[in-house]
């Protein structure tokens, strides 16, 4: 959208059957427009760590950025203040915290690749992959494995590998790369998901 108010007034439409329990503005103004008792439609179909329908089992916050630009810092600072109310009410863990491209590859690419998850990461809002992941078998299956274990969906190879980069190697491109399995690796051995608890 062309601005936080445009896309204030998109989320409150019930036409258009989209919504979040939070917008924040590039201005860092941040609005409440579902309570977070309530089911938000942000994710839309989308899977992640074994379980189906995000958006009953999320808070949803959308950030105003064109998608190419980077976050501003009012902005970021406005999520930062949000995220440790909304993580200790829900009792969500760091590796809980998603973006919608990693649970929905195949439709959505936000927030995109200007977004700072490390920054996140170091102060205990998101994770990021240790430093000296040791790739191991570096090879398609073990990356596709890995992934699942992290939490993402059994989609199409090469969207998740997107996503991935997206949020966790913004700068690759290309094939597959040592890099991306080592990483990968590394997040899954540290944070795998307990699908049978997702499932239930």
């Amino acid at each position: 959208m062309r601005s936080a108010e445009a896309a204030l007034r998109r989320l409150c439409d019930p036409d258009y059957e989209v919504s979040s329990h939070y917008l924040i503005g590039r201005c860092g103004r941040t609005w409440q427009l579902v309570s977070e008792e309530r089911r938000a439609w942000h994710a839309g179909h989308s899977h992640w760590a074994g379980a189906p329908d995000v958006n009953s089992r999320s808070i949803g916050i959308e950030l105003d950025n064109d998608g190419r630009s980077p976050f501003t810092e009012p902005l970021m600072r406005s999520l930062e203040a949000l995220m440790p109310g909304i993580m200790q009410r829900w009792n969500i863990k760091p590796e809980s915290v998603i973006a919608h491209s990693d649970c929905a590859p195949v439709r959505k690419c936000d927030p995109g690749r200007r977004f700072d998850w490390k920054r996140l990461a170091h102060q205990g809002l998101s994770v990021w992959p240790g430093l000296d992941a040791a790739a191991g078998e570096a090879g398609p299956a073990r990356f596709r494995a890995d992934a699942i274990r992290f939490g993402y969906p059994d989609e199409e190879p090469s969207l998740v590998l997107d996503a991935f980069r997206q949020r966790f190697q913004p700068w690759a491109d290309g094939p597959l790369k040592t890099a991306d399995v080592a990483a990968m690796a590394d997040l899954a051995a540290r944070y795998p998901v307990d699908r049978d608890a997702n499932e239930a």
